[in-house]
């Protein structure tokens, strides 16, 4: 096959990933926005299954998720979901003009890129390799979930509406309401703003429901 050929709807979607990750519960809301159909292939992160030779080939940083698109792999959940806007753009998660889709995505990397990559499990095995106990841990991540969600408020203390972005989900609940599952398991704040009041009306759509972890088979 080759694997720089265009890819398109209609092709078969495995979703890679854990019941837990927020990265893969990103996908999963994506995927059920867009009335996309696909298959999930759970690797056990706590087990190290992620670190398998055979998922290794799809992935080398052994990370989830990742969505084979017709048995290719795509990996890192924005590329994943801006492949799928570009694929199927209806509803759209990056409305608007040009300057409302960086504002957009500019949100939506302040989670990706600032918040969550200190709570992945990797970060969090070196920081008890070093000799941080498991108190430390979870307060210093905590202290960064907080930090990074006061900034999300304040990017769109003057939207209104449900969502972060107005009337319409984007890409931006879409990445904020699996943080905020992330924040509660390490005991932070998040009562900053808007951010309560969306993250309630995200999960009375059936797509967020849908994603919810404890609504996955582990």
């Amino acid at each position: 096959m080759d694997k720089d050929r265009d890819h398109g709807a209609g092709e078969a979607l495995v979703l890679h990933g854990y019941w837990r990750s927020t990265a893969s519960w990103r996908v999963r809301i994506a995927l059920g926005l867009k009335h996309v159909n696909w298959q999930t292939q759970s690797h056990d992160l706590r087990t190290g299954e992620q670190g398998q030779a055979d998922y290794l080939a799809l992935n080398p940083q052994g990370f989830v998720p990742t969505l084979e698109v017709g048995g290719t792999p795509l990996t890192q959940s924005l590329a994943i979901i801006e492949w799928l806007e570009e694929t199927y753009p209806d509803p759209p998660l990056l409305p608007g003009n040009a300057f409302l889709r960086a504002r957009i995505r500019a949100f939506a990397q302040v989670i990706a890129c600032d918040i969550h990559p200190v709570q992945n499990l990797k970060v969090l095995k070196m920081l008890k390799a070093r000799g941080l106990d498991q108190a430390a841990i979870d307060a210093w991540a905590a202290e960064v979930i907080e930090a990074g969600l006061a900034a999300c408020a304040e990017l769109i203390a003057n939207v209104e509406g449900p969502f972060c972005f107005g009337d319409r989900v984007t890409l931006a609940d879409v990445l904020l309401v699996p943080q905020l599952g992330n924040a509660r398991r390490f005991g932070a704040r998040f009562d900053f703003g808007r951010i309560l009041q969306i993250e309630q009306a995200c999960n009375a759509l059936p797509a967020f429901a849908a994603a919810r972890p404890e609504a996955q088979v582990a």
